[in-house]
């Protein structure tokens, strides 16, 4: 069993660090043991420390920049993968879109090189100018900008129409989002704790008929743990995941938000009713307001829920739990 574990989880590695758009990547580590050993009659423990290199996986923190029409919107942290759900469930739940449909076309390129910055430089509405000088003549990436290199960086040009992208300008304000944040960059407590009522009635109506079971959550679990590969090989990123038809879909991410708002850029742009997301991580604000925004009757966590995610799922009529285990879940509202 052992070694069938170990050849999976090579498999694992190596398909994630073989893809395009890499979602772990090898790095070598030394690893500190504390171990205790008696003396020769058996009686006295001594302290020993032992160390070991090896080579570990590690989870890809990407940026991802949000381009709407041209307008530099928002900068993420995230995992490069399913970008283009991420972007469409991002704009959601700013509410700038409400139906895919508006998105009218995307591009996804990633910046690598010198050459690259050049083009996004130039191509896009770059209103500093230390970016329009990015390059010199020689074809080497400016000074001060060197230390983009150091980090993989993609960016996610949308298109969206014309109404919407008026929206946008109207609204349009900059957001440097970090991984362990949904909120940062927010100005204004009215934005970042915003009236959700025009929800509440029809999830008052969905948490009333649709209590996932405890036999339904601990099948979706047992199915997360054995699909969760990222998560498998690098313990670094969360996912949400909701079953459609008994199959599972599953999205991951170094950030708990992120990943949820994958899953609901996935339910637009495919139409799907869904009933219940469970989360690996805690339930925090962001995740409560996210699922209110998409009418979701249950959100369940593996983790627990902070107190204001609670208040607000009740006011809401968001259907909320959360320490899914091995046999167990406890409810917090719509019992």
């Amino acid at each position: 069993m052992k070694n069938n574990s170990h050849l999976v989880a090579q498999a694992i590695s190596e398909t994630l660090n073989a893809a395009a758009t890499p979602l772990a990547r090898e790095h070598l580590a030394e690893q500190h043991r504390s171990a205790s050993i008696l003396d020769s009659n058996q009686k006295q423990a001594t302290q020993a420390i032992s160390t070991e290199h090896q080579t570990t996986s590690l989870a890809v923190e990407a940026a991802v920049a949000i381009v709407i029409n041209g307008i530099h919107y928002a900068v993420l942290m995230a995992s490069p993968s399913q970008l283009e759900y991420l972007a469409i469930g991002f704009l959601f739940s700013e509410g700038l879109i409400e139906h895919s449909h508006e998105l009218l076309d995307w591009e996804v390129t990633q910046l690598t090189d010198a050459a690259s910055f050049q083009a996004f430089a130039t191509d896009s509405r770059v209103e500093q100018q230390d970016q329009l000088n990015a390059i010199d003549e020689s074809g080497v990436l400016a000074d001060n900008l060197q230390h983009l290199l150091d980090y993989d960086i993609y960016i996610v040009e949308l298109v969206l129409n014309q109404r919407r992208h008026q929206r946008i300008q109207a609204q349009k304000r900059m957001l440097a989002g970090r991984t362990g944040c949904g909120m940062c960059g927010i100005t204004g407590l009215t934005q970042a704790l915003p009236d959700l009522s025009p929800y509440s009635q029809i999830n008052l109506q969905n948490t009333a008929v649709k209590r996932p079971s405890l036999d339904r959550l601990l099948a979706i679990r047992a199915q997360v743990d054995t699909s969760q590969h990222t998560h498998q090989l690098t313990g670094a990123v969360h996912a949400a995941a909701t079953l459609q038809k008994d199959q599972l879909y599953l999205f991951e991410d170094v950030g708990r938000h992120n990943a949820l708002d994958k899953l609901i850029g996935w339910q637009l742009r495919h139409k799907h009713e869904i009933d219940c997301v469970v989360m690996t991580s805690r339930l925090s604000i962001e995740l409560v307001q996210k699922s209110i925004r998409m009418r979701l009757p249950w959100l369940i966590g593996m983790s627990a829920p902070t107190s204001t995610a609670v208040r607000v799922a009740e006011r809401y009529g968001l259907g909320l739990a959360g320490f899914l285990r091995d046999n167990r879940v406890t409810f917090y509202t719509g019992y």
